[in-house]
C-alpha cells in the first residue's frame, strides 16, 4: 500500500513544490531535480505494479457513503504502466525541447502534477474517486496546453476546458443516477445494478449513454471531438504526446470502468445505446482519418490521427466481446508508444529545421535517418501492418466487430476499419517516402544533417522498440489479460 501511495504522492509534491520554489540559478540544476523526479515517478509506479496487485486502500470518508479509495486491478496495472514509460520518455525529451522555450520550470512542475493525477485514475477503486479526480486531470493538464501563452494557445486551452467540464457534467448526471439506483459506487466485475434498478431501465439507459458521452469528451468521440485538434498542435511537442497517448486515454479508461465496473455488458448489451455507441465510435474513426488525409500541419495531422485511432479502442469496448475487449486494450498500449513516438519525432523535426508542415518535408530522411526511420516504424504500428503492436491490436478489434452478433456492425465495424487503415497509409507513408525519396532533382549539394540530440533520439527509438516488441511478443500481454477480460464479459 506504501508504493501505491508514494507512486501518486511523489510526483504531485514534486511538481508543487517546482511551482512554488524560486527560479534555479541554473538551468542545469532544474533539469537534473526534474530529470531525478521523472526517474522516480515512473520508478514508483512500475513498483506499486509489481508488489500491489489486488490491494485497496481508503484514502479519505467524504460522507458516509461516499468515500475515495484505490484498487489495482489488472486494467488499472495496463493503464498505469503504459502511462509510466511514455511519461518518462517525453520528461526526458523535453530536455532538449524545453530548452527553446520559456516558463521551463512552470512546465515540469505542471507535467509532474498530471502524471501523479493520472495514477490515481489507474488505482481508482470506485467511481467517486474517478470522477473527481478525473475533473483535476483537466484543470492541472490545461496548463500545458496553453503554456507558451499565444492567443492562439489561450484558446486551445479554454475550448479544452470548455468541452471538457461538459462532459464533466454529463459524467455527474450518470452519477447522480447510479447513487440512486446502484447497489455500490464501486468498481464490481458485471456491474452494481442490482434488484432495486430493475424498474428503472428506461432512466439508467440514459445515465449509461450520457456518461458514454461525458468520458467520450476527453477520448475524442465525434460530437465532442473538436477540442482536440485544436489544443495538441498548440501544446509544446512532448506534452502533445502525453496528451494524444495518455491523457485521452483517461476517457477509454472512464469508458471502461463504466460500461464494465458499473452498468454490466449484460444490462447494456443489445441496448439502444450500444447501437449509438458502435455507430458513433466508428463514425468518428472514419472522420478522424479524413480529416488527417486532408491536413497539411504535421501536428495537426497527428491529432485528427488521435481522433480515429482512440476511437478504435471505443469501437472494441462497445462490441462487448472478448475479441473486442482485447483488441480495445492492446490498441490502447500500441496507440500510446506509437503516437508519443510520432508527436516526439514532429517536435524534434520543428526544433531542428523549424518546418511544420508535411509538403516541407522532402528530403528529411537524408538529414535526420534515425529519426525518420522511428516514424516510419511508428506509422507502421498506426496503420496496423507487422510486425508491429498495432497489427495485432487492429486484427482483435476486426475479429470483435466480425463476431459481435449485430446484422450491420458485424461487416460495417471490420470495413469501417480497413478503410481507416488505407487512410492512415495515406496520411502516414507520404511524409517517409519524399523523406527518403526526394526524387532526382533534389539538390544533395545543399542537404545539411539535422539529426537530434541523444535526449531526443532515444526515447523516441525505446518508444518505436516497444511497438515493435508489441507486435513479436503479443502473447505476453494476451496471455496475462485473457483471465480478467473473460470476466468481465461473461459475468
Amino acid at each position: 500500500m506504501a508504493f501505491i501511495l508514494l507512486s501518486i504522492a511523489f510526483p504531485i509534491i514534486s511538481g508543487l513544490y517546482l511551482l512554488v520554489r524560486r527560479e534555479f540559478s541554473h538551468r542545469k540544476g532544474l533539469l537534473c531535480m526534474a530529470g531525478a523526479c521523472f526517474a522516480a515517478a515512473s520508478g514508483f509506479a512500475v513498483l506499486a505494479l509489481w508488489l500491489g496487485r489486488g490491494v485497496s486502500c481508503r484514502l479519505l470518508q467524504l460522507t458516509k457513503t461516499l468515500t475515495l479509495e484505490l484498487r489495482i486491478d489488472g486494467v488499472g496495472m495496463l493503464f498505469a504502466g503504459m502511462a509510466a514509460i511514455v511519461f518518462l520518455c517525453a520528461g526526458f525529451f523535453s530536455f532538449a525541447y524545453m530548452e527553446h522555450e520559456e516558463h521551463e520550470k512552470r512546465y515540469y512542475g505542471f507535467y509532474l502534477i498530471v502524471q501523479g493525477v493520472l495514477y490515481v485514475l489507474c488505482f481508482a477503486g470506485n467511481l467517486i474517486t474517478f470522477y473527481l479526480f478525473f475533473e483535476i486531470l483537466t484543470m492541472f493538464s490545461v496548463p500545458l496546453v496553453l503554456h507558451n501563452q499565444k492567443h492562439e494557445s489561450v484558446m486551445a486551452g479554454l475550448k479544452y476546458l470548455f468541452y471538457s467540464l461538459c462532459g464533466a457534467y454529463m459524467v455527474l448526471f450518470g452519477l447522480y443516477v447510479i447513487s440512486r439506483y446502484g447497489e455500490t459506487l464501486r468498481f464490481t466485475e458485471g456491474g452494481v445494478l442490482g434488484a432495486k434498478a430493475a424498474d428503472h431501465t428506461g432512466v439508467l439507459l440514459f445515465a449509461a449513454l450520457f456518461m458514454i458521452f461525458g468520458f467520450g469528451v476527453k477520448a475524442g468521440m465525434f460530437p465532442l471531438h473538436a477540442w482536440l485538434p485544436t489544443a495538441h498542435p498548440v501544446a509544446p511537442a512532448p506534452a502533445s504526446a502525453v496528451l494524444s497517448a495518455v491523457i485521452v486515454k483517461a476517457g477509454v479508461l472512464g469508458l471502461l470502468r463504466v460500461v464494465y465496473y458499473i452498468f454490466g455488458t449484460a444490462f447494456l448489451r443489445g441496448s439502444w445505446v450500444q447501437q449509438v455507441w458502435l455507430a458513433l465510435s466508428l463514425l468518428t474513426v472514419f472522420m478522424g482519418s479524413m480529416l488527417a488525409y486532408r491536413e497539411d500541419v504535421l501536428k495537426k495531422r497527428l491529432a485528427y490521427s488521435t481522433v480515429s485511432q482512440v476511437s478504435y479502442c471505443l469501437f472494441g469496448l462497445a462490441v462487448m466481446n472478448i475479441e473486442g475487449v482485447t483488441g480495445s486494450l492492446l490498441q490502447v498500449l500500441s496507440h500510446g508508444f506509437v503516437k508519443a513516438a510520432l508527436f516526439l519525432c514532429a517536435g524534434a523535426i520543428i526544433v531542428q529545421t523549424g518546418k511544420t508542415r508535411v509538403s516541407g518535408l522532402r528530403g528529411i530522411g537524408k538529414e535526420m535517418p534515425i529519426l525518420m526511420w522511428c516514424y516510419t516504424i511508428a506509422s507502421m504500428g498506426l496503420i496496423g501492418l507487422p510486425p508491429t503492436g498495432g497489427f495485432i491490436s487492429k486484427w482483435y478489434l476486426a475479429m470483435g466487430g466480425l463476431s459481435c452478433g449485430d446484422k450491420v456492425f458485424f461487416l460495417l465495424g471490420p470495413a469501417v476499419l480497413l478503410v481507416s487503415a488505407l487512410l492512415t497509409a495515406g496520411y502516414l507513408l507520404p511524409p517517409a517516402i519524399a523523406g527518403f525519396f526526394p526524387g532526382s532533382d533534389y539538390d544533395d549539394k545543399a542537404l545539411k544533417k539535422h539529426e537530434p540530440p541523444v535526449l531526443m533520439n532515444v526515447p523516441v527509438l525505446i518508444l518505436t522498440v516497444l511497438s515493435v516488441l508489441m507486435g513479436i511478443l503479443p502473447n505476453v500481454l494476451t496471455n496475462r489479460m485473457a483471465e480478467w477480460i473473460t470476466r468481465l464479459v461473461t459475468f
